[in-house]
């Protein structure tokens, strides 16, 4: 096993065991030693999307087999990490021209893993007011979210992105409501027999918009991010109380290092682009230096 990397950066978590670890390194060849063998509770990350995005040190364009394979390289890098009983989310996109890329990617991984649910991250939807009944309250129809126009006449808007939950056998307990949604008509909790709580499952549709950018070189100097919310959900979905170690092979900007900060839980994070990862190391200080949520 390769000699591990010292990190790049590395964050106590005041008055709590553990550290937000940040390494300028190649993930597919330093996590396994770097992490160890089964120790991440969660792995939460999103791999590069062959798109041909300007990253700073990746090369985002390569033929579909040898983009596989490097995708078959992370499922087999997360092999190794990752606990025994512990979730693996992978997040991936597509252009509506390929619509298969996210498939692809999903059945790569799961010739090792198992596929236990699909999320669906809504980044922009449109309610109609009708639609959403009286109780809801609209005075109109509403569009809210993230929206990037798309000049075609044989596509719709790409407003979503896919979640994928693996596990190694598909067995490992989540919990629903750690992300739950209160009841529409509060008649439910008791008509409900197991609703032990005022709260149902969220399902696997989340809508989660991109916060407003005032200057992009400033606020998101990445070309491609999550909010930090997303991997927030996740590792409450799996389980904070079961989570001992978060990993995120591609931190990028610092988005679920940042989530689990908030969580006040130790993180692994690996990036190429020491650049992007001074900007990471610096939003991990500013979220730990708020108040730890109730």
């Amino acid at each position: 096993m390769p000699r591990a990397p010292p990190p790049f950066a590395r964050v106590p978590l005041a008055g709590r065991p553990g550290a937000i670890s940040l390494y300028a390194a190649d993930a597919l060849a330093a996590m396994p030693a770097r992490v160890g063998r089964h120790r991440a509770s969660v792995v939460v990350t999103s791999p590069p999307y062959n798109l041909g995005v300007a990253y700073g040190r990746y090369r985002d364009r390569r033929p579909r087999p040898e983009y596989l394979a490097w995708i078959g390289g992370l499922r087999d890098a997360v092999d190794v990490v990752l606990a025994d009983r512990g979730s693996f989310f992978l997040n991936v996109g597509g252009p509506p021209r390929d619509p298969w890329l996210p498939f692809d990617v999903a059945r790569t991984v799961g010739e090792r893993f198992v596929l236990q649910n699909v999320i669906h991250w809504v980044k922009s939807i449109a309610i109609d007011r009708a639609a959403a009944g009286r109780s809801a309250g609209l005075a109109r129809d509403l569009a809210v979210g993230h929206y990037k126009p798309l000049v075609s006449d044989r596509y719709v808007h790409g407003a979503h992105e896919y979640v994928f939950q693996f596990s190694r056998r598909g067995d490992v307990p989540i919990d629903r409501l750690a992300i739950g949604v209160p009841y529409q008509d509060p008649s439910n909790v008791a008509r409900w027999r197991r609703a032990a709580r005022p709260l149902r499952c969220r399902g696997n549709t989340w809508f989660l918009p991109y916060p407003t950018i005032r200057e992009r070189a400033r606020d998101r100097p990445h070309p491609a991010t999550f909010p930090p919310e997303l991997p927030l959900w996740c590792v409450r979905l799996h389980g904070v109380g079961r989570t001992r170690l978060v990993v995120d092979p591609f931190v990028g900007i610092g988005a679920s290092a940042v989530a689990a900060a908030r969580l006040r839980l130790p993180f692994a994070g690996f990036d190429l682009d020491p650049e992007y990862l001074t900007v990471a190391a610096a939003r991990v200080r500013a979220e730990l230096a708020r108040p730890a949520p109730a």
